[in-house]
């Protein structure tokens, strides 16, 4: 499976989780309503590629179990273990996930930056992101042939 690095900022933080290509024209497509936190778009990307959100959740939820402010061996030792493509959904806490946050992954990393309202390509061999596109609707199993547009708004910058 191709797959990126996402790295959603907002305000009060940030998360990162690895998601299949697919997935990155449903996440474009969000950022039409202009969400400002992570959960909100991962909620409006859920339309268009289903399981996403449920599964950056459950990841999210295990890194918030095992991982407590001021200690965070556990997702110190998930980067020991884990190939960067196969690592867990994980907060942006210190400067070890900040800097993991930004490691691009089989096709890259992308940074969606929502209180700036700038999507960041760290890297990017699955396709350069435009203004407009468009994508496939994923049902949970498999990609349907249902397509859907996407187009950002101008207030939005794509960096390179």
């Amino acid at each position: 499976m191709n797959v990126l690095r996402c790295t959603i900022i907002e305000r009060a933080g940030g998360i990162s989780f690895i998601a299949p290509v697919e997935a990155l024209p449903a996440l474009l497509r969000a950022c039409q309503k202009n969400p400002d936190t992570a959960e909100a778009i991962l909620a409006l990307a859920e339309r268009y590629y289903h399981g996403l959100r449920e599964r950056v959740h459950n990841g999210l939820a295990i890194f918030d179990e095992r991982n407590t402010p001021g200690h965070y061996e556990a997702i110190s030792e998930a980067f020991a273990f884990c190939e960067p493509h196969e690592q867990p959904p994980f907060r942006v806490v210190n400067d070890e996930t900040r800097e993991a946050s930004l490691q691009p992954v089989k096709a890259g990393a992308i940074l969606f930056n929502l209180a700036s309202k700038r999507i960041v390509q760290i890297q990017n061999s699955y396709g350069e992101i435009t203004r407009t596109g468009r994508g496939r609707f994923y049902d949970g199993h498999a990609l349907t042939r249902r397509i859907f547009d996407y187009a950002l708004p101008d207030d939005w910058a794509i960096v390179p």
